[in-house]
């Protein structure tokens, strides 16, 4: 049942990716649905890594100002993992951060 949500946790990810693409200028993923599940991944990846060096309180769910700040730098960040997929300026993932914030406190990406 884990693996079903993980999956679940990802797809509602992808489509919150798509999303912001449409809604934030500089911000733009390629390649459909498989490309914002790549994505979603990598950055879901990247998040981890920056909270395991810089600890829990840059954690998106904190939602201060550190915890956005963190989040824009790991989507700007991303586009040099996959490049052909993600193109993001830094206006763009200020933007969509702050976009993908407010989805997600609407509709949670984390599972409780």
């Amino acid at each position: 049942m884990q693996w079903l949500g993980l999956v679940i946790r990802f797809v509602v990810s992808a489509l919150v990716l798509i999303v912001a693409s449409w809604l934030s200028p500089g911000f733009m993923v390629r390649g459909g649905v498989t490309g914002a599940l790549i994505a979603a991944v990598v950055i879901a990846v990247l998040g981890y890594i920056a909270e395991a060096l810089l600890g829990e309180r840059i954690s998106p769910q904190n939602r201060g100002l550190v915890g956005f700040i963190t989040a824009a730098v790991v989507i700007y960040l991303a586009q040099f993992v996959i490049p052909g997929l993600l193109s993001v300026s830094i206006v763009g993932a200020l933007i969509s951060a702050f976009i993908i914030g407010i989805i997600d406190a609407f509709v949670p990406t984390v599972l409780r």
